[in-house]
Protein backbone atom coordinates (compact mmCIF):
# COMPACT_ATOMS: atom_id res chain seq x y z
CA UNK A 1 0.00 0.00 0.00
CA UNK A 2 1.21 3.50 -0.77
CA UNK A 3 0.11 7.12 -0.46
CA UNK A 4 2.69 8.17 -3.03
CA UNK A 5 0.82 9.94 -5.84
CA UNK A 6 3.45 9.08 -8.44
CA UNK A 7 3.27 5.40 -7.52
CA UNK A 8 -0.50 5.47 -7.89
CA UNK A 9 -0.25 7.21 -11.27
CA UNK A 10 2.18 4.51 -12.39
CA UNK A 11 -0.24 1.83 -11.18
CA UNK A 12 -3.11 3.46 -13.10
CA UNK A 13 -1.05 3.44 -16.31
CA UNK A 14 -0.23 -0.24 -15.78
CA UNK A 15 -3.94 -0.98 -15.33
CA UNK A 16 -4.72 0.78 -18.62
CA UNK A 17 -2.04 -1.25 -20.40
CA UNK A 18 -3.38 -4.46 -18.87
CA UNK A 19 -6.98 -3.70 -19.88
CA UNK A 20 -5.88 -3.07 -23.46
CA UNK A 21 -3.70 -6.20 -23.47
CA UNK A 22 -6.75 -8.25 -22.49
CA UNK A 23 -9.12 -6.64 -24.99
CA UNK A 24 -6.53 -6.79 -27.79
CA UNK A 25 -6.36 -10.58 -27.41
CA UNK A 26 -10.06 -10.74 -28.23
CA UNK A 27 -10.05 -7.94 -30.78
CA UNK A 28 -13.01 -6.04 -29.36
CA UNK A 29 -14.49 -5.08 -26.02
CA UNK A 30 -15.51 -2.41 -23.56
CA UNK A 31 -12.57 -0.07 -23.95
CA UNK A 32 -14.02 3.31 -22.98
CA UNK A 33 -15.53 2.36 -19.63
CA UNK A 34 -12.55 0.21 -18.65
CA UNK A 35 -10.08 3.05 -19.18
CA UNK A 36 -12.20 5.58 -17.30
CA UNK A 37 -12.05 3.61 -14.02
CA UNK A 38 -8.30 2.85 -14.04
CA UNK A 39 -7.52 5.70 -11.64
CA UNK A 40 -10.10 4.77 -9.01
CA UNK A 41 -8.94 1.13 -9.18
CA UNK A 42 -5.34 2.26 -8.69
CA UNK A 43 -6.31 4.21 -5.58
CA UNK A 44 -8.49 1.48 -4.09
CA UNK A 45 -6.08 -1.41 -4.66
CA UNK A 46 -2.93 0.67 -4.31
CA UNK A 47 -3.70 2.75 -1.24
CA UNK A 48 -7.01 1.95 0.45
CA UNK A 49 -8.39 -1.56 0.41
CA UNK A 50 -7.34 -4.44 2.67
CA UNK A 51 -6.94 -7.65 0.69
CA UNK A 52 -4.66 -10.65 0.32
CA UNK A 53 -4.03 -12.19 -3.12
CA UNK A 54 -2.87 -15.38 -1.39
CA UNK A 55 -6.13 -15.55 0.56
CA UNK A 56 -8.74 -13.99 -1.74
CA UNK A 57 -11.68 -15.09 0.44
CA UNK A 58 -10.24 -13.60 3.63
CA UNK A 59 -13.41 -12.68 5.57
CA UNK A 60 -12.02 -9.40 6.91
CA UNK A 61 -11.05 -8.06 3.48
CA UNK A 62 -12.54 -4.93 1.99
CA UNK A 63 -14.73 -5.67 -1.02
CA UNK A 64 -15.26 -4.18 -4.45
CA UNK A 65 -18.48 -4.47 -6.43
CA UNK A 66 -18.18 -3.13 -9.96
CA UNK A 67 -21.84 -2.85 -10.86
CA UNK A 68 -20.84 -1.66 -14.34
CA UNK A 69 -19.56 -5.19 -14.89
CA UNK A 70 -18.42 -4.46 -18.44
CA UNK A 71 -15.35 -2.77 -16.89
CA UNK A 72 -14.15 -6.30 -16.11
CA UNK A 73 -10.99 -5.99 -18.28
CA UNK A 74 -9.67 -3.20 -16.06
CA UNK A 75 -10.40 -5.18 -12.90
CA UNK A 76 -8.87 -8.37 -14.31
CA UNK A 77 -5.78 -6.38 -15.25
CA UNK A 78 -5.58 -4.93 -11.73
CA UNK A 79 -5.89 -8.35 -10.09
CA UNK A 80 -3.35 -9.86 -12.47
CA UNK A 81 -0.85 -7.11 -11.65
CA UNK A 82 -1.37 -7.83 -7.95
CA UNK A 83 -0.70 -11.56 -8.33
CA UNK A 84 -4.15 -13.07 -7.87
CA UNK A 85 -3.37 -15.19 -10.94
CA UNK A 86 -0.73 -15.21 -13.70
CA UNK A 87 -0.98 -11.97 -15.68
CA UNK A 88 -1.06 -13.88 -18.98
CA UNK A 89 -4.39 -15.44 -18.01
CA UNK A 90 -6.22 -12.19 -18.78
CA UNK A 91 -5.34 -12.69 -22.45
CA UNK A 92 -8.10 -15.34 -22.58
CA UNK A 93 -10.72 -12.60 -22.08
CA UNK A 94 -14.11 -13.71 -23.37
CA UNK A 95 -12.68 -16.78 -25.11
CA UNK A 96 -14.46 -20.16 -24.93
CA UNK A 97 -13.83 -21.77 -21.53
CA UNK A 98 -12.18 -18.67 -20.09
CA UNK A 99 -12.25 -17.66 -16.45
CA UNK A 100 -12.36 -14.04 -17.62
CA UNK A 101 -15.78 -13.34 -19.14
CA UNK A 102 -16.58 -9.90 -20.54
CA UNK A 103 -18.50 -9.06 -17.36
CA UNK A 104 -17.32 -9.80 -13.81
CA UNK A 105 -18.19 -13.26 -12.47
CA UNK A 106 -17.16 -14.23 -8.94
CA UNK A 107 -17.65 -17.92 -9.72
CA UNK A 108 -15.08 -17.79 -12.51
CA UNK A 109 -12.44 -15.24 -11.56
CA UNK A 110 -10.29 -15.30 -8.43
CA UNK A 111 -10.48 -11.96 -6.62
CA UNK A 112 -13.86 -10.86 -7.97
CA UNK A 113 -16.13 -10.21 -5.00
CA UNK A 114 -19.48 -10.12 -6.80
CA UNK A 115 -20.91 -11.13 -10.16
CA UNK A 116 -22.29 -8.12 -12.06
CA UNK A 117 -23.35 -7.07 -15.51
CA UNK A 118 -27.11 -6.76 -15.33
CA UNK A 119 -26.98 -3.03 -14.80
CA UNK A 120 -28.40 -1.73 -11.56
CA UNK A 121 -28.31 -5.00 -9.65
CA UNK A 122 -24.78 -4.56 -8.30
CA UNK A 123 -26.04 -1.70 -6.16
CA UNK A 124 -28.43 -3.91 -4.21
CA UNK A 125 -25.78 -6.59 -3.83
CA UNK A 126 -23.28 -4.09 -2.44
CA UNK A 127 -25.82 -2.86 0.13
CA UNK A 128 -26.35 -6.45 1.26
CA UNK A 129 -22.62 -7.06 1.55
CA UNK A 130 -22.11 -3.92 3.64
CA UNK A 131 -25.05 -4.80 5.87
CA UNK A 132 -23.82 -8.39 6.21
CA UNK A 133 -20.39 -7.25 7.34
CA UNK A 134 -21.96 -4.98 9.92
CA UNK A 135 -24.18 -7.77 11.27
CA UNK A 136 -21.15 -10.05 11.55
CA UNK A 137 -19.19 -7.39 13.45
CA UNK A 138 -16.55 -6.94 10.76
CA UNK A 139 -14.90 -3.59 10.12
CA UNK A 140 -14.69 -4.34 6.39
CA UNK A 141 -15.66 -1.67 3.89
CA UNK A 142 -17.58 -2.21 0.65
CA UNK A 143 -16.72 -0.09 -2.38
CA UNK A 144 -19.18 0.13 -5.26
CA UNK A 145 -18.53 1.46 -8.77
CA UNK A 146 -21.58 2.39 -10.83
CA UNK A 147 -21.87 3.85 -14.31
CA UNK A 148 -23.69 7.09 -15.00
CA UNK A 149 -25.84 5.45 -17.69
CA UNK A 150 -26.57 2.62 -15.29
CA UNK A 151 -28.26 5.10 -12.99
CA UNK A 152 -31.11 5.37 -15.53
CA UNK A 153 -32.34 2.28 -13.71
CA UNK A 154 -34.70 2.57 -10.74
CA UNK A 155 -33.18 -0.25 -8.70
CA UNK A 156 -30.02 1.67 -7.68
CA UNK A 157 -32.05 4.48 -6.15
CA UNK A 158 -34.06 2.03 -4.05
CA UNK A 159 -30.77 0.56 -2.88
CA UNK A 160 -29.36 4.00 -2.07
CA UNK A 161 -32.45 4.77 0.04
CA UNK A 162 -31.82 1.55 1.94
CA UNK A 163 -28.15 2.43 2.51
CA UNK A 164 -29.05 5.83 3.86
CA UNK A 165 -31.85 4.59 6.10
CA UNK A 166 -29.54 1.93 7.57
CA UNK A 167 -26.68 4.45 7.96
CA UNK A 168 -24.22 2.20 6.12
CA UNK A 169 -21.07 4.22 6.68
CA UNK A 170 -19.06 1.13 5.67
CA UNK A 171 -20.17 1.73 2.07
CA UNK A 172 -18.65 4.08 -0.51
CA UNK A 173 -20.23 4.51 -3.94
CA UNK A 174 -18.19 5.81 -6.88
CA UNK A 175 -20.18 7.18 -9.82
CA UNK A 176 -18.19 6.93 -13.05
CA UNK A 177 -19.61 10.09 -14.61
CA UNK A 178 -17.95 9.71 -18.01
CA UNK A 179 -20.97 11.32 -19.75
CA UNK A 180 -21.64 8.46 -22.19
CA UNK A 181 -23.51 5.18 -22.20
CA UNK A 182 -23.99 2.43 -24.76
CA UNK A 183 -25.76 4.46 -27.42
CA UNK A 184 -25.04 8.12 -26.76
CA UNK A 185 -24.62 10.91 -24.26
CA UNK A 186 -26.24 10.28 -20.89
CA UNK A 187 -27.63 13.82 -20.82
CA UNK A 188 -29.51 13.22 -24.08
CA UNK A 189 -30.82 9.72 -23.34
CA UNK A 190 -32.16 10.32 -19.83
CA UNK A 191 -30.65 13.38 -18.19
CA UNK A 192 -29.61 12.38 -14.66
CA UNK A 193 -29.41 16.03 -13.54
CA UNK A 194 -26.90 16.76 -10.77
CA UNK A 195 -25.51 13.55 -9.25
CA UNK A 196 -23.92 15.33 -6.30
CA UNK A 197 -27.17 17.01 -5.30
CA UNK A 198 -29.15 13.81 -5.81
CA UNK A 199 -26.91 11.75 -3.55
CA UNK A 200 -26.95 14.49 -0.93
CA UNK A 201 -30.76 14.42 -1.10
CA UNK A 202 -30.62 10.65 -0.57
CA UNK A 203 -28.68 11.19 2.67
CA UNK A 204 -25.16 10.41 1.49
CA UNK A 205 -21.98 12.18 2.48
CA UNK A 206 -21.14 13.33 -1.05
CA UNK A 207 -18.10 14.73 -2.86
CA UNK A 208 -17.29 15.41 -6.51
CA UNK A 209 -13.74 15.20 -7.86
CA UNK A 210 -11.74 14.95 -11.05
CA UNK A 211 -12.21 11.25 -11.58
CA UNK A 212 -9.03 10.66 -13.55
CA UNK A 213 -6.84 12.25 -10.88
CA UNK A 214 -5.51 9.72 -8.38
CA UNK A 215 -4.59 12.58 -6.06
CA UNK A 216 -8.14 13.94 -5.88
CA UNK A 217 -9.66 10.48 -5.54
CA UNK A 218 -7.30 9.55 -2.72
CA UNK A 219 -8.04 12.76 -0.85
CA UNK A 220 -11.80 12.22 -1.21
CA UNK A 221 -11.69 8.62 0.01
CA UNK A 222 -9.65 9.61 3.06
CA UNK A 223 -12.11 12.42 3.82
CA UNK A 224 -14.80 9.77 4.26
CA UNK A 225 -13.07 8.48 7.39
CA UNK A 226 -14.17 11.48 9.42
CA UNK A 227 -17.87 11.16 8.54
CA UNK A 228 -19.84 8.58 10.53
CA UNK A 229 -23.46 7.50 10.31
CA UNK A 230 -23.85 8.06 6.55
CA UNK A 231 -22.97 6.13 3.42
CA UNK A 232 -20.51 7.90 1.15
CA UNK A 233 -20.75 8.88 -2.52
CA UNK A 234 -17.91 10.20 -4.67
CA UNK A 235 -18.87 11.50 -8.10
CA UNK A 236 -15.95 10.86 -10.44
CA UNK A 237 -15.94 13.46 -13.22
CA UNK A 238 -14.19 11.26 -15.78
CA UNK A 239 -13.47 11.07 -19.50
CA UNK A 240 -14.62 7.90 -21.23
CA UNK A 241 -11.50 6.29 -22.68
CA UNK A 242 -9.25 8.35 -20.42
CA UNK A 243 -5.54 7.87 -21.07
CA UNK A 244 -5.79 7.04 -24.77
CA UNK A 245 -6.52 10.21 -26.75
CA UNK A 246 -7.79 8.38 -29.80
CA UNK A 247 -10.38 6.55 -27.68
CA UNK A 248 -11.31 9.73 -25.82
CA UNK A 249 -12.01 11.43 -29.16
CA UNK A 250 -14.13 8.55 -30.54
CA UNK A 251 -17.84 9.13 -30.08
CA UNK A 252 -18.86 5.46 -29.98
CA UNK A 253 -16.23 4.26 -27.53
CA UNK A 254 -18.37 2.11 -25.24
CA UNK A 255 -17.48 -1.10 -27.05
CA UNK A 256 -14.96 -0.98 -29.88
CA UNK A 257 -13.54 -3.32 -32.48
CA UNK A 258 -10.07 -2.29 -33.68
CA UNK A 259 -7.13 -4.00 -35.38
CA UNK A 260 -4.11 -5.30 -33.50
CA UNK A 261 -1.92 -2.58 -35.00
CA UNK A 262 -4.16 0.06 -33.40
CA UNK A 263 -3.99 -1.68 -30.03
CA UNK A 264 -0.19 -1.87 -30.43
CA UNK A 265 -0.02 1.88 -31.06
CA UNK A 266 -2.11 2.66 -27.98
CA UNK A 267 -0.20 0.24 -25.76
CA UNK A 268 3.13 1.57 -27.03
CA UNK A 269 2.12 5.13 -26.15
CA UNK A 270 1.08 4.06 -22.65
CA UNK A 271 4.32 2.15 -22.16
CA UNK A 272 6.25 5.26 -23.14
CA UNK A 273 4.19 7.25 -20.63
CA UNK A 274 5.01 4.59 -18.04
CA UNK A 275 8.74 4.91 -18.75
CA UNK A 276 8.51 8.67 -18.24
CA UNK A 277 6.53 8.25 -15.01
CA UNK A 278 8.99 5.71 -13.63
CA UNK A 279 11.91 7.93 -14.62
CA UNK A 280 10.36 10.89 -12.83
CA UNK A 281 9.81 8.69 -9.78
CA UNK A 282 13.51 7.76 -9.71
CA UNK A 283 14.54 11.42 -9.78
CA UNK A 284 12.22 12.64 -7.00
Amino acid sequence: MTNDIRELEIFATKIRIAALDAIKARGFGHIGGSLSVADVLAVLYGAIMRFDPKNPDWPQRDKLVCSKGHAGPAIYGTLGLLGYFPYEDILTLNQPGTNFPSHCDRNRTVGIDMTTGSLGQGTSLAMGMAMGDRLKGRDSHTYLIVGDGELNEGQPWEAFMFASSKKLDNLTVFIDWNKKQLDGFVSEISDPLDFKHKFEAFGFHTQQVKGNSVEEILKAVKACDSVKGKPHAIVLDTIKGSGVKEVEDTFSNHSMTVGSEVFDRWISALKEELRVQEGEKLHV
